[in-house]
Order: C-alpha cells, then structure tokens, then sequence
C-alpha cells in the first residue's frame, strides 16, 4: 500500500509551521514563517492583528514546503490546523473581517452592567462573583458592544482566528470545540454551545445566530477549495481534519493521555495538563476543555504570561547583552541560562510569585518579588522567575491530583522554555518527578498529525498512535537533594505569598481600575 503523508498547519502566536508527518512521528518536511509583525498596539495594553496576515504567511508557508518536497505533496493524505486560542473576529454577512482581531494577550477590559438579579445572587453565594466578572469583562464580545456598536451591529458572525482560517481553507465556517477554548459561550461538559438559561451563558453575551458549527475533532470538516489550493499549493480537494487548539494538540504531541501523566507547556503562556476521558474541572469555574481527542477533556492551568516573563527580564535588565548578540537571540538566552547555574537553589532566598496577569481563580492577583538583599543580581531574577513558574504549576498540579484522586507519576515538557536544559532540571527537581521531551519541539504539530492518522483509522487508538507516533529522546531525573531544598521553599515560603498579599493586591487594583 502506497504510503499517505499527514499535512500539519500549525499556527503560532508569532510564527507558522507547515510540516509533513509520516505515521512514525517523523517530519519529512516543514517550513516555519515568521509573521511581519506580531501585532501592533493602539494604545498600551491593547494588541491587533490583521487576520489577512495570518493567512497570507501560511501560504508563504505552505508553497515554499511544496516547492522542496512536490513528492510528499502528490502523496498527502489530509490537513490538518491547530492554532492559538482566545482571539476574537469580527466577520460581515460575506464572512470578510471587519476590524483586525484582538489577541488573545490584549488587556483591555469593558465596563459591564450588573448580572441580572438571580444570576448576582447565584454568583455571590458560589463565592465566585469576582471571578466571574473578570471573566466576564474580558469577553472580547463585550467590549465591541460596549466600544465599537457600529462594527458589532455588522458583525454576522463572531469566531475565533482559528474558525477564520478554517474558512479560508475549506469554506466551511465551522470549528473543532476544542479551538473554542477562552472566553466563548460553550459548554465543554456537554460538547455544545451553552444554552441561553444556563447560568453561565450571561457571562458571553453573544447571540446564536452570530456563532459558528462546531464539530467534533478526528473528523472531516471540509475539502480544501480550488482557490485555497491557488494560494496555497495544497491539492484540491484534500480532506481537512478537525483537530484542535495549540495546547491541547500539544499534550497530544507529548503523549500525555492518561490520568497518571501531564503535560508542561513552557510557551509565551504556560499550562500544565492532564487529559482524560473524565470531566474534572481543574478550579472552581474552570472548565475542563474538550481534547483534540474525541472523548477526552483538558483540564489545564495556565499562568497567562508564563515565559513571556522572558522576555520581559531581556527588555528590561539586558540591554548590554542584546547589544552584545544583537539578532542573535538563542546565544543571548544561552548565555543568561549559563549565568542562572551558578545561582544557588532557591535564588538564595528570592521568591517571585509569577502572576503578571489575573487568573479565574485569583481574579486580582499581581505579580510579586519578595526577598531582596543586596547580594541579589539580575541573574537571581531570573533564576527566580523559572523557580516561580515551575512552583505555580506544580501548586495546580497538586490540586488537579487532589480532584482526579491519582497521582501524577511522569511529566512531559514542552515549548521554547523547555528547549533548556537547565530549566527542564529545574523543573524536574521542583517536582521530584521524571521529565521527558519527546523526539521533536514541534510538538502541537505532532498532535495534530496523529489526530489526522486517527481520523482514517490507520491507528485503531489513541495509546497505538502515541506508541508509534511519539518516543521519548530524552529524560532529567530529579536530583532528590535538590528537590528536598524545593519543598522547603515551596511549603513553608511559596505556597504563602498569595494569601499574605491578596488584600492588598485587591486595594492596589481598586486604586488602579485600568488595571487588569
């Protein structure tokens, strides 16, 4: 039997990736793009992007792929699109855009009325209202309602950049609910769009009529249209599989499938994930998300600037050093990760507490560094803002475990954080456990490559696509002196900064309302 190729489009916060996967979990082929601009902001805090770019570079993308590998191209047996998550459009009676959309790491907020009578009284009495008002206020819906009446009054459909590029390349304005994660109205329990008398549908405020189908994923959504393929180089008439977002794709391309395993995800924002076939809500009010596999559910934690943290360090402490690398940007990281080993455990007592932006469950938390002494350099920092992340997540972990009643017994990393191995053995000591890396960092692009495979039975499950698909190329075993050290921060110093500074974090944003 003649051997069929799997396409993947994976579509990052910053970059595109066209890859061609064989069923061994090998890439024949891939091309990555970097977009012209990574957005543009109007104001601060605000951040845009022109959607036309998004599919635009993927050509690029794609015909460049074609061009070096025509073979693998005659012999592709599906598409596959996995994609960033959270970033509302705005589309017109002709499905065109009708303002760039905003991203999914845009801050602004709108102004809400109050919940209806029944609702306020619901939400108080959960303990949740905070919660839900910042989620609520962070509905992108909202704030066109309440900011761009025009736009919203012309607006025929509201989706997801995903939803978008799905049309563009199939002409079907249809979406996997598992791109649906972020502030949309979906009930992921039930795999539908929340009804109108539920009690969280008041959060969205978006009609029906103004949402897309959604399909299940490890199905055929479309066939790639004769003008996709004109700009594309992609066969006409090729099946497009529904697949799903980044992260979950992501846990996928790790193999973390089980109960028993998560998945780290060290991106601009960083997750920690467990996949099963159980619906456990990870918080309070925090929904397990539906999997790119069918049947399944994330329960994921994410801190929402993760490793953008980065990048903030670099901006602000390091102009020496970017002079000194200029475009050089992996040297740079390389040379201020050598600097963080010779920091001892624990940043010699300086503890970050990575919350940069607001979660659901800490609706106003701020970020927080505590311990300075005058030996501390910015080298300290950043050792302490990897500890920090590694200890936020492990603290999820820990009450995901608590809620699945199992323990998670190995770890898989992934993202541009874990591209390190001094932060992946930093990693591996904070939680005492096993960390693996499988065989490529394309990780999301892997998953979506193994929903394909599935969705044409040429793997009878789950477990026999990872077995074949996904291999481990390298483990860091915990330092168990190292970890002991870790504990004694985590409990008795960590675990305690939130608490201590909740009210006064609640003061500080009251007293700062743009804050958000």
């Amino acid at each position: 039997m003649e051997t069929k190729y799997a396409l993947t489009l994976d579509f990052g916060t910053q970059s595109v990736r066209a890859m061609i996967f064989d069923n061994n979990g090998n890439i024949l082929g891939g091309v990555k793009k970097t977009y012209p601009s990574t957005g543009f902001t109007i104001k601060p805090g605000y951040l845009e992007q022109d959607p036309i770019l998004y599919y635009e570079t993927m050509c690029l993308a794609t015909k460049e792929l074609k061009s070096k590998h025509e073979d693998l191209f005659n012999n592709l047996q599906s598409v596959a699109l996995t994609c960033f998550r959270d970033t509302a459009l705005l589309l017109d009676k002709d499905l065109k855009p009708i303002r760039p959309c905003i991203l999914w790491l845009d801050q602004r907020i709108a102004s809400v009325p109050k919940f209806p009578f029944i609702q306020n009284i619901l939400f108080t009495l959960s303990g949740m209202k905070d919660t839900v008002m910042v989620n609520r206020r962070k509905t992108m819906a909202r704030w066109y309602q309440e900011n761009e009446k025009e736009n919203w009054s012309k607006t025929y459909k509201y989706v997801n950049i995903s939803t978008y590029l799905n049309y563009r390349l199939c002409g079907e304005l249809k979406d996997s609910m598992s791109n649906m994660t972020g502030h949309y109205p979906i009930d992921f329990k039930k795999k539908r769009w929340l009804k109108k008398h539920q009690l969280k549908r008041c959060v969205f405020d978006v009609d029906d009529a103004k949402l897309c189908e959604i399909v299940s994923p490890k199905s055929v959504m479309g066939y790639v249209t004769k003008k996709a393929a004109e700009e594309t180089g992609i066969p006409e008439g090729l099946p497009f599989i529904s697949a799903g977002s980044d992260k979950s794709c992501e846990s996928l391309g790790c193999g973390t499938i089980d109960e028993y395993s998560a998945s780290i995800s060290y991106g601009t924002a960083s997750t920690i994930e467990i996949t099963s076939k159980k619906y456990v809500e990870p918080e309070t009010f925090l929904p397990a998300y539906a999997s790119a596999l069918k049947g399944y559910y994330n329960s994921e934690v994410q801190i929402y600037r993760g490793y953008w943290m980065m990048n903030w360090f670099i901006q602000e402490f390091c102009e020496k050093e970017k002079e000194e690398y200029k475009d050089d940007f992996t040297s740079l990281i390389n040379h201020l990760l050598d600097k963080v080993k010779d920091i001892p455990i624990g940043s010699e007592g300086l503890m970050i507490s990575p919350y940069w932006g607001p979660s659901l469950k800490r609706p106003n938390a701020r970020g927080a560094m505590i311990g300075f002494s005058d030996f501390h350099t910015k080298y300290h920092i950043l050792r302490a803002i990897i500890e920090g992340i590694a200890y936020s997540l492990r603290e999820s972990m820990e009450i995901m475990e608590k809620k699945f009643h199992k323990k998670v017994k190995i770890l898989a990393i992934s993202g541009g954080g874990s591209r390190s191995d001094i932060v992946s053995q930093i990693t591996a000591d904070i939680f005492g456990l096993p960390i693996y890396k499988v065989q490529t960092e394309e990780t999301s692009s892997l998953g979506a490559a193994i929903v394909s495979y599935l969705t044409f039975n040429v793997f009878a499950t789950p477990e026999e696509a990872i077995e074949n698909m996904v291999h481990h190329d390298k483990i860091y075993m915990p330092n168990l002196e190292n970890h002991k050290q870790y504990n004694e921060y985590f409990y008795n110093v960590y675990l305690k900064i939130y608490p201590k500074l909740k009210k006064m974090n609640k003061t500080l944003r009251k007293m700062n309302q743009s804050d958000c």
